[in-house]
């Protein structure tokens, strides 16, 4: 709020009505109302951007090899060229089982009992004494390639200097690449922070100008805010003093109590920061699955929620397509995925591990008669997860 005139009541007037403020004496010539300027009172806001919310650019070193670091991060780092070549990749096991055994009757009408049952609006009655009259297995595969990557990248980061140890310049930083990281078990994401050695120094907090406190965002610096009884005019309605604030139109701010400044959260207080360089070492699992298609009806992404019998299996730091499946298309699928996997993290991430997995999911397509019609549901996936979308015996269900 700007600094601006405001209407003084006098006493000679009884139009504008009640006393003046009680401690103020007015040095103006003698008028029923005349305007003075109020600033100390109504003091102007302080802005929230007197300080960048981040570090200047300028604060911190310039460290060799981390030239290009700034405050948020930015990309990933590719890793170095390895000194040894690394290992070719061997080729998989062929010849894997592919049988499994097919639903039986009895198992899909209890799959399907189940699934009723868990329907608070459907009823058992379909799924209990309906007469099945046909199984189809509509069983497909899915091909899944695991990449398992490290990836690094750096970010200038700083916290409240509490007499951390200071070790900028007092030897050559490593390598972002060269920091021992512990990683975890192959194919489980993590990620881990380290400080980079000897790049942390102290510098004056930037955001209070290294005195240790800030302007009260509540009261924007003012120690006071507008009454919200009189609405700042230090008046109620009828020309009474204000009680809430005495008359002054303000109170003090809660927050501050009144001091108009609160403790930094930069640098909590302390007026200085320890500015150093993060880095984040990220591992990933990156996953894709292809699944052939197949003509049952039911849609492939409700696929996902299931597993299948693994047939095949294998790991290692790279894996060659699989060969001589009986489906072409998950030959097919295996190439593709491995070459794009192979390309595209190889240049901002180091390849730990790899791992291929070829599953058969168990879809059956179950036709069954209820009350003169004819219907049908599907069992699938090891779980025998069910779908049936035209389930005869649905009510409404009304939450009161």
């Amino acid at each position: 709020m700007n600094t601006q005139a405001f209407l003084v009541k006098l006493p000679g007037n009884p139009h504008l009505g009640g006393p003046r403020l009680g401690s103020e004496k007015s040095h103006a010539a003698p008028t029923d109302r005349f305007f003075c300027s109020l600033s100390a009172m109504y003091a102007p806001p302080a802005s929230d951007n007197r300080a960048p919310s981040a570090p200047p650019a300028n604060m911190f070193d310039n460290v060799p090899g981390y030239e290009g670091t700034v405050v948020g991060g930015g990309g990933f780092l590719p890793p170095p060229v390895p000194a040894m070549p690394m290992p070719a990749p061997e080729p998989g096991l062929n010849h894997p089982n592919w049988q499994i055994p097919s639903l039986t009757e009895g198992e899909a009408r209890e799959a399907f009992i189940s699934y009723a049952s868990s329907k608070c609006c459907y009823s058992a009655g379909p799924a209990r004494n309906g007469v099945i009259t046909s199984m189809e297995p509509f069983n497909t595969y899915r091909y899944r390639l695991e990449t398992f990557t490290e990836s690094r990248s750096t970010e200038w980061s700083q916290e409240p200097y509490k007499g951390q140890p200071v070790d900028a310049y007092t030897q050559p930083a490593p390598g972002p690449w060269d920091i021992t990281a512990q990683p975890p078990p192959f194919f489980q994401d993590h990620t881990q922070n380290i400080r980079v050695p000897y790049t942390s120094s102290v510098k004056p907090c930037h955001l209070c100008f290294g005195l240790g406190k800030s302007p009260c965002k509540d009261c924007s610096g003012a120690g006071s805010k507008i009454c919200w009884v009189c609405n700042g005019s230090g008046f109620r309605s009828g020309g009474e003093r204000c009680y809430h604030c005495n008359g002054r139109g303000r109170d003090n701010c809660f927050q501050c109590n009144g001091q108009g400044t609160r403790s930094c959260t930069a640098c909590d207080g302390r007026g200085q920061i320890l500015v150093f360089i993060n880095l984040k070492v990220t591992w990933t699992n990156n996953n894709e699955a292809y699944v052939v298609e197949q003509t049952s009806g039911m849609h492939v992404d409700n696929l996902a929620q299931v597993s299948g019998k693994q047939l095949y299996r294998y790991a290692q730091y790279m894996v060659y397509p699989v060969t001589g499946f009986p489906d072409a298309s998950v030959v097919a699928a295996s190439e593709r995925l491995v070459r794009e996997h192979q390309t595209k993290f190889a240049m901002t991430s180091r390849l730990l591990q790899q791992r291929q997995t070829i599953e058969l999911i168990p879809i059956s397509k179950v036709t069954y008669a209820w009350k003169g019609r004819s219907h049908m549901f599907y069992v699938f996936g090891n779980e025998h997860k069910v779908q049936a979308v035209d389930y005869p015996a649905t009510c409404c269900c009304a939450v009161m």
